[in-house]
This record gives structure tokens, C-alpha cells and sequence, in this order.
């Protein structure tokens, strides 16, 4: 993989970057949520979001994408590297809850079982002090959980930060749009914020940015809504403008 092709697709690296942050913390915090109420983690959940080697998960391939995007956007930003750091230590970190959630569906049942059942005194006490191990796995998975959530706690207090750059990336904003309840979800009360310092004071370039890219993609329904969002937000703006004059241009020749 050339460095020459990785600059070039920089813009897609940014928006699969984000989406597929965003999509892994919405898995990931379910599954917290259901542990939170039960004390389980579900093992199948996170090997599917982890994946193989030869067939790698969803945040498997974001770790993947962010080596790419922080170590060749040629930005030497401090917050690429702690992004590409929080990225990494968040997927080896669900490897662990992994292994741990494996443990604790299979053989923790096992071991109450066994704990139920009349046993010769020397099976009962090993039985007992392996039984231990199971539960000392429920609070390493408590711990594990809360360094993840630091982690993309981090991670949106970072984004802002790295992707201030990206107010002209048709692609980031098309998601943003797209997606908008997900980001939302992700960034929580930090979301204005984070648009703040993409879009600066032109939170609308954001639906400009949707419109072109879909525009461009033959989506003209749904360029024509960005745009109708856009105008709706800064209807002076001269790019708004352009861009909604585009748009309806197209949808009057599909109309006629």
C-alpha cells in the first residue's frame, strides 16, 4: 500500500475513521449497558466485533484505518497520535473483554454447577478456589469497561481537534448528515463542539458539504434536503446559495 494512494484516499480514511468509531462505541457501550443491569458481557457479540486475522471485525479494520489515516495525513499532530494511540489500546482492549466474557459463559456456570452438587471434600475446595478465578474475571471486565469508556471519552474530546481541517471534506459531511443521530449518540453533549471546530462559524458548510457529495453520488432527494438544511441556516451564504441553486437545477430536470 503506497503512501502516494494512502494521501489520496485521506478524505475516505476521515469519514470510515469516524463512522466506524462511532458504530464499535455504540456496540461496545450496549454491551456495557446490558453488563451495568446483568454482570455478562456477550462473548459472540465481541468476537464479531473484534473479528480474526483473515477475517477481521468492525474495530479490527478501525484500528487499521486509523494507523493508515495518523501516520501518513503528514499533519504530526499530537492529536492524531493520541487518537491512533486511544484507537489501538480501545481494540486491545476488547480483546480482553473478549477472552474474559469467554470465560465467564462457559465456565462459570460450569462452576456453579459443580458448587451445587455433592462432592468429595478435596473436589469441593478446588472447586471453590477455581470458582474464584470466575469471579475475579466479572471484575477485570469491570475494569476493562472503564478504561474503554475513558478511551472514547478521550477520543471525542480529541476528534474536534484533529478534524478541524476537514471543513471542505464532502465525505465527512455527507455522514455527518447521514448519520447524524449516530454521531449524536457518540458525541453526546460534546457535539456542538465538535461541529464548532470542523464548520467554525458556519455550522452550515456542513450541509453543503452533504449536498455536493450526494449530488455528486446521484442522490439528488437527499442533496436537495441538505441543501434545503443548509439554506435554512445561513439562506445568505454564498456557497448555500450555489449549492441549493445546483440542486434545485437537477431536480427540475427530473421533474421535467
Amino acid at each position: 500500500m503506497s503512501k502516494a494512494w494512502i494521501t489520496e484516499k485521506l478524505p475516505e480514511f476521515v469519514r470510515d475513521m469516524l463512522r466506524d468509531l462511532c458504530l464499535s462505541a455504540d456496540i461496545l457501550e450496549s454491551q456495557f449497558a446490558i453488563f451495568d443491569r446483568t454482570s455478562q458481557l456477550s462473548f459472540e457479540v465481541l468476537h464479531s466485533l473484534v473479528g480474526e486475522e483473515m477475517n477481521k471485525g468492525l474495530l479490527w479494520r478501525l484500528k487499521d484505518t486509523a494507523h493508515h489515516l495518523f501516520r501518513n495525513d503528514g499533519k504530526q499532530l499530537l492529536a492524531g497520535q493520541f487518537l491512533d494511540w486511544s484507537i489501538g489500546y480501545i481494540f486491545h482492549e476488547t480483546m480482553k473483554l473478549k477472552e474474559d466474557a469467554y470465560q465467564q459463559q462457559n465456565y462459570g456456570p460450569w462452576f456453579r454447577e459443580l458448587m451445587d452438587q455433592e462432592l468429595p471434600e478435596e473436589d469441593h475446595v478446588i472447586s471453590r478456589e477455581l470458582f474464584q478465578v470466575v469471579l475475579q474475571t466479572t471484575e477485570s471486565i469491570r475494569r476493562e469497561i472503564a478504561r474503554v469508556r475513558f478511551f472514547f471519552a478521550r477520543c471525542r474530546k480529541l476528534l474536534g481537534a484533529y478534524l478541524e481541517d476537514q471543513g471542505e471534506n464532502p465525505l465527512l459531511g455527507r455522514f455527518l448528515f447521514e448519520q447524524n443521530a449516530l454521531v449524536r449518540k457518540f458525541f453526546g453533549s460534546d457535539f456542538e463542539d465538535f461541529t464548532r471546530a470542523v464548520y467554525r462559524n458556519q455550522p452550515e458548510m456542513l450541509y453543503v458539504m452533504a449536498a455536493q457529495s450526494l449530488r455528486q453520488g446521484g442522490w439528488m432527494t437527499h442533496a436537495a434536503e441538505a441543501a434545503g438544511a443548509a439554506y435554512e441556516l445561513a439562506p445568505a451564504n454564498p456557497r448555500v446559495l450555489r449549492e441549493k441553486q445546483i440542486v434545485d437545477t437537477w431536480m427540475e430536470r427530473m421533474k421535467a
